[in-house]
């Protein structure tokens, strides 16, 4: 008993760095109960464990008596005078060794319990000492088992616990698979502190970026807000304080590898990278892009925005199952509706109308001529371009002057195609 009790104290100091002053103080507090079941009701009883050997001694205070009236508060005065090395008087109070003769078989079947009850005890003090202001790093660690749906990691020295509600809902992880996790909290459960691990925190991605981007990490460039769906997909507001820097830019790094990097991490989530802006039409329009935005209506407060996009646009701007504009509203603070902008189909007499009216604007066509070229089936410049000579002249409302028609058609065709080239 004494050798292996040693063997396990030294064993718990070196795997666990709980020293063994620490381990033997708790031994002896878990053998005083076992010695008082041997014993029965001593007075002050204490239990001794020698470091080096290991032997275990109990010790008792008696009230030195002539006549013992109760063995376990008293002993007569001749029994204290040859068991104790000093003189001792009626009155006095001596400490008297009471080891049972099996003690040794009895400490080791009642200390085992006991003693790791104390060594978990310790070793969630050692744990939340260590991990108390390292809430907010990532951790590397290996999945150990599974409680329920939680994960238990084991950290190195420590485990600690991937709850349920903070997986990642497209993952599925395996016994002895590595993972990084984010620290979210030290707190104190049941049995003493916990060290609580998340995948899905939005600030796990924020970490991920500061680790990966030493632009973030030296604060040349700020994380804004962010908004997460985790494993599907992130959006991620960022601005620049130095205006020679590219904050989307430096995030994404040279050929996307330090997003490339992020995105690998959480397997494959979509990861949107927006430029932060204090306007809020310009904000919202960078966080619904590529979607392209027609109308912008705050409500007075700014708490909800009405967005009109084009009808084919909708879908791009809504997202999967709403998830866009979910994560939008979520990015910039406020409800976002986000509607298609209504557009109200015109019949054939207005198309034939609209044509006329386009023809009658080109220089050289009347808005008989125009009529005669719709009723006819020329609906565009480009169908009257190419048309013939010949064939425009047995027209009889257009007769002789068909060349003229089309000269007036090319000028208009080079006009519109100078004033494109100099909007590009």
């Amino acid at each position: 008993m004494n050798a292996d009790l040693l063997a396990i104290l030294d064993f718990w100091e070196r795997e666990k760095g709980i020293s063994k002053e620490t381990l033997l103080e708790a031994v002896q507090e878990a053998l005083v109960s076992a010695a008082k079941k041997a014993i029965g009701p001593a007075r002050d009883l204490r239990v001794s464990i020698d470091p080096k050997t290991g032997d275990i001694q109990a010790f008792a205070k008696l009230i030195v008596v002539e006549e013992v009236q109760s063995k376990h508060d008293e002993i007569s005065l001749t029994n204290a005078r040859r068991r104790s090395k000093r003189d001792v008087e009626l009155g006095d109070e001596i400490e008297i060794e009471v080891t049972p003769a099996n003690f040794g078989r009895i400490a080791s079947q009642n200390a085992k319990q006991a003693l790791m009850q104390q060594l978990r005890r310790a070793e969630k003090q050692l744990i939340y000492s260590e991990f108390k202001d390292r809430t907010g790093d990532i951790v590397s660690g290996v999945v150990r088992r599974f409680d329920r749906s939680d994960v238990i990691l084991d950290l190195g020295r420590f485990e600690a616990i991937l709850p349920n509600r903070e997986r990642v809902p497209t993952e599925e992880y395996q016994i002895g698979e590595r993972i990084r996790c984010f620290v979210k909290a030290v707190e104190y459960g049941p049995h003493g502190p916990d060290i609580i691990l998340s995948r899905s925190d939005p600030n796990f991605v924020i970490k991920l970026f500061q680790v990966e981007v030493s632009e973030i990490n030296d604060g040349t460039i700020e994380i804004k807000s962010i908004a997460r769906e985790s494993g599907y997909r992130t959006k991620l507001a960022v601005y620049s304080h130095d205006s020679k820097v590219d904050p989307v830019g430096a995030c994404v790094g040279l050929r996307g590898q330090r997003v490339k990097n992020i995105v690998r991490e959480l397997n494959n989530e979509k990861v949107d990278i927006i430029p932060w802006s204090d306007d809020q039409r310009t904000f919202v329009a960078n966080a619904l892009s590529p979607a392209k935005l027609l109308a912008f209506e705050p409500d007075e407060e700014g708490r909800r925005i009405r967005v009109l996009v084009e009808p084919d646009q909708l879908s791009l701007a809504i997202g999967k199952r709403g998830q866009n504009a979910r994560l939008t509203s979520r990015l910039c603070g406020c409800n976002i509706d986000i509607q298609a902008e209504e557009i109200t189909e015109m019949g054939f007499e207005e198309k034939v109308a609209q044509a006329v009216r386009a023809f009658a604007k080109i220089d050289g066509i009347s808005e008989d001529q125009a009529t005669t070229l719709v009723n006819i089936g020329f609906h565009t410049l480009e169908d009257l371009l190419q048309v013939e000579l010949g064939d425009l002249q047995e027209i009889p409302e257009i007769g002789d002057s068909a060349a003229r028609i089309l000269e007036s058609a090319k000028a208009e065709s080079t006009r519109r195609l100078l004033k494109l080239e100099e909007t590009q």
